[in-house]
């Protein structure tokens, strides 16, 4: 951050009184910039023991192939937000929405909360999002070609929970390896 989003002038990096951290201060008006993680909401929608996933049409990662998942909006809880991602990525309506799991991908400042939930119908096309959207089996996961780390992580808890029918809601992360950094 460059500048102050109130009075619009050069913001300091500096730890403020009362406080552990560095932050973005405007040294002008006063007015401290917090800046948190995102949170990114999606469904793992499933037709007859089969799950939707959407090979991508847009940046990052366009052409691999992950569950619809994207940015939470202000003024939507987090239900409403996995329902409109699944929306706008798949053309797909889902129902029972169940919470399953979060993911911390704290080197990038994103939480992950991802939902089981049922297709209403076998309704799904292709998207300005998606230039491909498909029903697979497990078998036919492209394990290769899936988008990001959470996604097939995702995918890995619900494929290993699916057969004792026992969905908890769990927590987990992904961390950076420090050759990774």
């Amino acid at each position: 951050m460059n500048f102050c989003s109130q009075c619009g002038r050069p913001v300091t990096l500096v730890v403020p009184a009362d406080d552990d951290r560095p932050r973005h201060v405007c040294p002008d008006c006063g007015v401290i910039h917090y800046q948190n993680p995102k949170l990114v909401v999606g469904c793992i929608p499933v037709w007859d023991e089969r799950i939707l996933m959407c090979r991508r049409n847009i940046e990052p990662r366009k052409g691999y192939w992950t569950l619809p998942a994207g940015f939470l909006e202000n003024g939507e809880t987090v239900a409403a937000g996995a329902r409109r991602e699944t929306l706008e990525e798949t053309g797909a309506v889902v129902t029972s929405l169940t919470p399953y799991l979060m993911v911390d991908i704290v080197h990038i400042g994103q939480i992950y909360l991802m939902f089981r939930s049922r297709l209403l119908a076998p309704q799904f096309h292709p998207t300005r999002e998606s230039a491909e959207v498909k029903l697979l089996t497990e078998a036919d996961i492209p394990w290769d070609d899936i988008a990001f780390k959470v996604i097939e992580k995702t995918l890995r808890h619900y494929l290993r929970d699916r057969p004792s029918g026992r969905f908890t809601f769990q927590a987990d992360q992904i961390q950076v390896k420090p050759a990774d950094k």
